[in-house]
């Protein structure tokens, strides 16, 4: 038996024993016993990844395990990093679950319900990475879109706003699976098999236009899982309202797995495809990299902030495979593996910084039960060692060094300048919006962290929780303390995952090329003559923050004394919570930036007294930044499905000869179209 069979075995196993445990056990034993189950799924889940990144295979059929066609695995090096990735991420959330459940009894997270899904999501999450036939795939796929629609609705009871979000979720995620399912299907029918090599190996043979029909169902429903601008109407819902464990396994893990949907059905199993497919998802991931973090800018609900971030990074993710697919269809195949390494490696960095950030939100909310940053403030003294880890996670998200972020963004935008060079009107108008697209979001999310920590850490208490607010339980700290360990090493040690890197391309399609090697994370572009090593760059400016930091220090010492004494305040006295900036106030200079972009909705409500017209009483501003494109594309559509609906409600008029009627006439049509179908 292989290291990977075996890994993926115990995942199993595990996986049921955890559920079983916390559909029986009783809640004083429930929660540590299914959080250490979680954690094994995760620890020998990513042990299988590893393997795989390492050089290891492995495939196997099961025939009876589902009916008809049997269930089909198979685990390379692509499947590997995001088996590994996803294994990483459960096991120290599942560390993290276990406090964080503690503090919540029998409710939420910490139901038996929950309790039973979790470690099956879990399980979920490593397992699509291995599927190798259709059936395989898009069942795993259901059952990961089933349990995670659970856990979003783990805290239905306490908020309605729950259930709204496991609606949007429920309803975008199975059209995402019709999608999917249809895509899919065609493919298979064409190819003349529904495993992974029957579709291989009859690729060749499809026509364009079938191929790209494949390709835009399938991709549409991959954008959708990762929540890509347009199909994001769910993402900013369903992750602020689910236990932060939740949250942090959706953001850093599930997401990631629409990138590899694409990455596997695109490059792998369609070997590839014109221009068009790939500035198609090129476009989607520039809007989405710039909408998310302008929306995220906006976000005064700090799990939504991080919602609208994980757009963006998933945006710049797909912006890098689709740029990859369109230098493998120019034939520059060094480029192309360059870009989609950065487009991977990214994958990796935002799982790390994105986990570590749910967590520190949650742990702000458990103490001080506010995801305002209106409401927050003063929570550096009092919950020290969860603001520094939310540093932590802050740096990677915004790409500047020391932050683990960097190494992959500037991998990706190094990819696209050096793209300038490839012949053709197409990549001489595309390439210069990519790195635009790039350069902005990074800008502006420095904006949006700057106001998170500023607002949320270090600005006097606006609240009464946040007053109040302690450290959170050590279990929880120590899941976030091991993320923020990974987000270290991946900015200062990223050649570790060199080799890694280079299997997971091949495996993509791109054989022959080795755009990454060990040791610096040293890329060689041989078509470009170019030697790019990153982590030089992010070792100079640490020391360079070191050794301002240590200035800024001594020169504090110095003038303790002095900042102690009480100074002139001109009679005005000491400024209070209400002077500072709130999350609100920080965003509005960009919000006029973007005004044509945001469309934000202002409205000025002027309340007379009782007794005379003229005399005000209380005035009321009030400012809503709308997500435009919900606004826009489904407002209209649901209004309409809501006006259908409510029109065929004469159609149900309680005769059953009108029922009978419809029945045959239906039956009639069905038998209309198989006749003209043969």
């Amino acid at each position: 038996m292989s290291t990977i069979q075996a890994a993926l075995a115990t995942a199993t196993a595990l996986g049921v024993a955890g559920a079983s445990a916390g559909l029986l056990l009783p809640q004083r034993v429930r929660g540590a016993l299914v959080g250490g189950a979680t954690a094994g799924v995760g620890v020998v889940g990513g042990t299988a990844g590893v393997a795989a990144l390492g050089g290891s295979g492995w495939s196997a059929q099961v025939p009876g395990l589902l009916p008809l066609a049997g269930a089909h695995f198979a685990v390379d090096a692509l499947s590997g990093l995001f088996m590994a990735v996803a294994g990483v991420v459960v096991a120290a959330v599942a560390v993290y679950g276990i406090g964080y459940v503690a503090g919540h009894g029998a409710h939420g997270l910490g139901s038996r319900g929950a309790q039973a899904v979790l470690p099956l999501f879990a399980l979920t999450l490593l397992l699509v990475p291995a599927a190798a036939s259709v059936s395989t795939f898009l069942l795993l796929w259901e059952l990961m879109a089933l349990t995670s629609l659970l856990l979003v609705l783990a805290e239905h009871r306490a908020r309605p706003s729950v259930r709204e979000a496991g609606v949007w979720y429920a309803v975008m995620t199975h059209l995402g699976l019709v999608l999917l399912l249809a895509g899919l299907l065609i493919y298979a029918a064409q190819a003349g098999g529904e495993s992974f090599t029957a579709l291989r190996e009859g690729a060749v043979g499809i026509s364009p236009i079938v191929r790209g029909l494949v390709f835009v169902l399938t991709a549409v429903a991959f954008t959708s899982k990762a929540g890509l601008v347009p199909l994001h109407a769910w993402l900013p819902r369903a992750h602020p309202e689910a236990p932060s464990a939740v949250s942090a396994l959706m953001s850093a893990a599930m997401v990631n797995l629409g990138v590899y949907g694409l990455v596997r059905v695109g490059f792998d199993l369609l070997g590839g495809g014109p221009a068009w497919w790939w500035l198609l998802v090129m476009a989607m991931g520039g809007l989405s990299a710039v909408y998310g973090i302008l929306q995220a800018a906006m976000a005064s609900d700090l799990k939504r902030l991080l919602a609208y971030s994980t757009s963006e990074n998933m945006g710049l993710v797909v912006l890098g495979v689709g740029a990859a697919g369109l230098y493998a269809h120019a034939g520059n195949t060094a480029l192309a593996g360059l870009a989609l390494a950065a487009a991977l490696l990214h994958v990796v960095n935002h799982a790390a910084f994105k986990a570590l950030l749910f967590g520190a939100a949650g742990s702000v909310l458990r103490a001080t039960g506010e995801r305002n940053l209106d409401l927050l403030g003063g929570l550096r003294s009092r919950m020290p060692v969860t603001a520094g880890l939310f540093v932590v996670g802050a740096l990677g998200a915004v790409a500047l060094p020391p932050g683990n972020g960097f190494v992959s963004e500037w991998l990706l935008l190094q990819s696209m300048i050096h793209g300038l060079e490839v012949p053709g009107v197409t990549t001489a108008i595309v390439l210069p919006l990519a790195v635009a697209v790039i350069a902005l979001s990074a800008g502006l999310a420095a904006a949006v962290f700057v106001k998170a920590l500023g607002v949320g850490f270090y600005a006097r208490p606006r609240g009464e929780g946040a007053a109040a607010a302690k450290e959170s339980p050590l279990l929880m700290l120590a899941g976030m303390g091991l993320l923020a360990a990974l987000c270290a090493a991946l900015a200062l040690v990223p050649g570790l995952l060199g080799d890694g890197l280079d299997r997971a391309v091949e495996a993509a399609g791109h054989t022959g090329t080795r755009p990454v090697a060990g040791g610096g994370l040293r890329v060689r572009l041989e078509e470009v003559s170019a030697t790019l090593s990153p982590l030089w760059v992010v070792a100079a400016l640490a020391v360079a923050l070191g050794v301002v930091i240590a200035t800024v220090g001594w020169a504090g010492r110095r003038r303790r004394r002095r900042r102690q004494a009480r100074l002139w305040d001109c009679g005005g006295g000491a400024p209070t919570p209400r002077m500072a900036y709130t999350a609100t106030s920080f965003a509005e200079p960009l919000q006029r930036v973007f005004d044509d972009v945001l469309a934000p909705e202002q409205d000025v409500d002027v309340t007379p007294v009782r007794e005379s017209a003229y005399l005000v009483e209380r005035v009321a501003f009030h400012n809503r930044v709308p997500d435009r494109i919900e606004h826009r594309l489904y407002r209209p559509v649901l209004g309409f499905l809501t006006a259908a609906g409510q029109s065929t409600r004469a159609l149900a008029g309680g005769s059953v000869h009108a029922y009978l009627g419809y029945g045959f006439f239906g039956l009639i049509a069905l038998l209309v179209v198989l006749v003209v179908g043969w």
